[in-house]
């Protein structure tokens, strides 16, 4: 439909066309395809990728940090030929925690708050894809995020180790063992950092609120167990350490993996005491996930 002013009228010539609705008869990708792109969005903005320059800088930073100490470690093997590392491999995410914490705390509430805060999730929701995709979606991609950032270390310790021409079967077997411990520990501080920001649509109370629980449990627990110690109570050193996230991979990880603990002291759990650990692990893992489908499926009405 075209109208048109007459010559007697002022102005330009307007014209409304009516252009109709033209359907779509493509493919039709479905819930699958959805979580996939969520997953690999989300990935990708846990390091900055896709997005500002700014944003870039602080996951970038904390990577390196991670990776550098563990090429000095590398160098000072292979130039003094020693005959072991520093450091074990399942010992380096707990020496490494408070970075480990920084990036839950700075990346969790990027994965969440501002879908919650611009009122998005509905968005997400009107498409082909359900409350579980979303979440399964956020928590897998925060998860690899952190097993990035836990295992490439390790793999710079792996490499060093064999070209300092330490033992094989002992470097393999050691860093196998690393790299079941970081994949735990990505999937507790991963769902521990979403259910905490997924609370609050303001990203900076989210980031002091992961920091706080992370560090807070950790202060008190070490003191308690340093404390327990000291007293002659080693028994209770190690049941102490299951209200910390870290500790509690630490007993895990000394209990399963044959990994040394750092607990005050060196004692850690006994596999009969390391399937509480276990248990508590796996509750607190499937809680989060219980927690975050909770919250998005009031957030989604």
């Amino acid at each position: 439909m075209a109208v048109e002013q007459t010559p007697a009228q002022a102005g330009p010539q307007s014209r409304i066309h009516n252009i109709g609705y033209r359907s779509y008869d493509g493919p039709r990708l479905g819930r699958a395809y959805a979580r996939r792109s969520l997953y690999s969005q989300s990935l990708r903005g846990s390091y900055g990728l896709g997005r500002s320059v700014k944003s870039k800088v602080l996951p970038m930073v904390l990577f390196a940090v991670m990776c550098v100490p563990a090429a000095i470690m590398v160098a000072v093997t292979v130039a003094t030929t020693a005959n072991e590392l520093p450091v074990e491999y399942t010992n380096y995410a707990i020496v490494m925690q408070a970075v480990i914490g920084l990036y839950v705390a700075s990346q969790a509430p990027q994965a969440v708050s501002r879908d919650l805060r611009f009122k998005t999730v509905p968005l997400y929701f009107s498409r082909p894809i359900e409350t579980a995709d979303y979440v399964r979606a956020k928590f897998a991609a925060l998860a690899s995020a952190l097993f990035l950032i836990t295992a490439v270390p390790l793999v710079v310790l792996y490499v060093g180790a064999l070209l300092a021409k330490l033992d094989f079967t002992d470097q393999t077997k050691g860093f196998l063992q690393g790299l079941v411990s970081v994949a735990l520990l990505s999937l507790l501080f991963a769902g521990i950092g979403l259910v905490i920001s997924a609370v609050t649509p303001r990203r900076g109370f989210g980031i002091a609120a992961v920091i706080a629980v992370l560090t807070i449990s950790y202060g008190a627990v070490s003191t308690l167990q340093a404390i327990a110690d000291v007293q002659g109570s080693g028994g209770a050193v190690p049941w102490i350490g299951l209200f910390s996230p870290i500790t509690l991979i630490d007993g895990v990880q000394t209990a399963f993996l044959g990994a040394t603990s750092a607990y005050p002291g060196g004692v850690g759990p006994s596999t009969g005491e390391g399937v509480v650990f276990l248990l508590v692990f796996l509750g607190l893992v499937a809680g989060c996930y219980g927690l975050l489908m909770r919250r998005y499926r009031k957030v989604g009405l």
